[in-house]
């Protein structure tokens, strides 16, 4: 597993940024299409199919399809993608010997954010904490 400094993990941002945008767009585009096949499935039977739900299913499916390349392209990156809705991604890295998250969620300017490996987001904390301690 590849271990980022924050610098690392910066420098590789405008990448992982324009990967994680389209991992977000593509899965409200997912929800959407989801919404709709299951209200057109709803007028949907074996003898009767419905055009519109069998459309919204393919539709639905290629966005699947498109999602799972772009989180395979954020591993192959080592970077862990942990909020498709809101962008939301860690970088494995060390502080002080010890493994941790550096955190960076879509719509922030740099990482700026870390956590322990079990404290998920809501145990993010500064990394300008770590100078002041």
């Amino acid at each position: 597993m590849r271990t980022f400094t924050v610098d690392d993990a910066n420098n590789m941002l405008p990448l992982v940024r324009r990967i994680v945008s389209d991992v977000v767009r593509d899965y409200w585009r997912w929800q959407e299409k989801v919404r709709e096949f299951e209200q057109a499935a709803m007028n949907r039977s074996i003898d009767q199919p419905n055009e519109d739900a069998d459309r919204c299913e393919r539709e639905a499916q290629d966005l699947a399809h498109d999602i799972d390349g772009y989180i395979r392209e954020i591993r192959e990156l080592g970077v862990q993608m942990k909020g498709f809705d809101t962008g939301l991604v860690d970088f494995p890295g060390e502080i002080e010997g010890r493994p941790v998250l550096l955190c960076w969620q879509l719509g922030e300017a740099s990482v700026q954010y870390w956590h322990e490996e079990h404290a998920g987001f809501a145990g993010r904390k500064l990394l300008s904490s770590l100078q002041e301690s």
